[in-house]
């Protein structure tokens, strides 16, 4: 959508549509000092076991870097990636954890034809042979939005990687991105993503229908085998939010899919569709938020999933109060039951992840309060029914888009939560890990 085309819906709504950071982007606005709290707390509950900080070195460094991921591999080591910008040029590098130590940084792949964005970042994953999985963003024309997803593959740990394929093969000179990647198979990766090659190109429109120029994004899934072998795309959603983040988790079911829809009407509820047994089940909204938003907010969902249970969380302006909610599903995304208000109030900016195990649910966002972002983590009884634990996990000196969304995983050994703060005017990655008392 073209600046003069985005509707102001809220001060602190995230800045609609428009995914490309700018030194100007640093002075987003933030005029409101409200400070509404979140959903009441419940009764005091029976003693649990405290998180507590601890600090987490990270491989980048103090080298300029943004745009991270983080994912825990099948053998319970974390790996982490991340963006590293030289002038016109950008590197896309990864490290692993395993027994709290870093190996060398690798590089992934470098360029100086991508299109690096804010929100629309590259993931990584590890499939059960070992093979690390990674995406990036390539141009594809002149116009500011024409880009397409290349994907490769590494079977040696991360020592050589393949010549990258096209998720996309469409050819259409318009967006294609906010991934999700998850392993489809011992050998074998599923990849999510929005589409606009119904949308008429990549001229300012993040998909073209926002500003008028063709049809809807929609919703495409594929997979690949280990030789990056295309199989079974197919469309999910012919009408999808243009620049909300997906997110897939593995459930005992299938791979759950979660992603912000859109409908004639302009309601933007987040849907989950799951795939079982060959198919995609029809697409159902989460909660019927009946949020009414005239253009994208670029604030896409989490989801996660133990077995046949699942949570997905998100943020939403419906009545025009931002919220950060969560909702569980027993059975495998089927239902959910009705949502619980992690934080509400004008200073709700969302960008969440979620985390799970047996014993805590674990929930990240972001809050900007009088100028001043922080990162906010709390923990939750698996069935919601209670607050835990709520920490600020870091106020942060930069604001406004260029601090991106961060990340949580768990690890064997706790919680670990990295996300990207400007420091000296450049992006630097922070980390920090919650271990929990005995």
């Amino acid at each position: 959508m073209k600046p003069s085309l985005i509707l102001p819906l809220l001060l602190l709504l995230p800045v609609a549509c428009d995914r490309t950071a700018t030194p100007a982007d640093e002075a987003a606005t933030a005029t409101t000092t409200a400070t509404t709290s979140a959903s009441p707390a419940p009764a005091k509950p029976e003693a649990v076991a405290a998180a507590t900080a601890e600090p987490w070195t990270l491989p980048s460094g103090q080298a300029p870097a943004a745009q991270p991921d983080l994912v825990r591999a099948p053998d319970g080591s974390l790996v982490l990636s991340w963006i590293e910008t030289d002038g016109d040029a950008h590197a896309l590098k990864f490290a692993r954890q395993v027994n709290g130590k870093w190996s060398d940084t690798g590089q992934i792949a470098r360029g100086d034809d991508w299109f690096v964005n804010w929100a629309d970042t590259p993931h990584i994953a590890v499939t059960a042979d070992g093979a690390l999985w990674a995406h990036w963003l390539k141009k594809s024309g002149k116009a500011p939005y024409a880009y397409d997803v290349a994907l490769v593959r590494s079977g040696d740990q991360g020592r050589t990687w393949s010549k990258p394929v096209l998720v996309n093969d469409d050819g259409m000179p318009s967006d294609h991105g906010f991934v999700s990647l998850w392993p489809a198979g011992p050998d074998r990766i599923g990849v999510a993503w929005l589409d606009g090659r119904n949308s008429g190109g990549g001229d300012g429109g993040h998909g073209g229908h926002e500003g008028h120029h063709g049809g809807a994004m929609t919703l495409r899934v594929a997979f690949f085998d280990a030789s990056l072998q295309r199989a079974d795309e197919r469309e999910l959603d012919a009408m999808t939010c243009d620049c909300c983040q997906t997110d897939v988790a593995l459930g005992g079911r299938g791979p759950l899919l979660a992603y912000r829809d859109r409908t004639p009407d302009e309601i933007r509820d987040i849907a989950v569709t799951r795939l079982q047994d060959g198919a995609w089940t029809p697409a159902h909204v989460v909660h019927a938020d009946g949020w009414k938003m005239p253009a994208c907010p670029v604030n896409g969902p989490a989801v996660v999933a133990d077995g046949d249970t699942a949570l997905v969380a998100w943020y939403t302006a419906a009545g025009d109060m931002p919220a950060l909610k969560i909702a569980r599903s027993n059975d495998a995304g089927d239902t959910f039951a009705a949502p619980v208000t992690v934080d509400q109030g004008m200073p709700v900016q969302g960008r969440v992840d979620l985390a799970l195990d047996k014993n805590v649910a674990w929930v990240l966002w972001m809050r900007e309060d009088a100028g001043v972002q922080s990162l906010q983590l709390a923990r939750y009884a698996p069935d919601l029914g209670r607050e835990l634990q709520r920490v600020e996990v870091a106020r942060l000196q930069g604001r406004g888009r260029a601090t991106g969304f961060a990340q949580l995983a768990l690890a064997d050994d706790g919680a670990y939560v990295v996300w990207t703060d400007v420091v000296d005017g450049k992006p630097r990655l922070q980390g920090q890990r919650y271990r929990l008392a005995p």
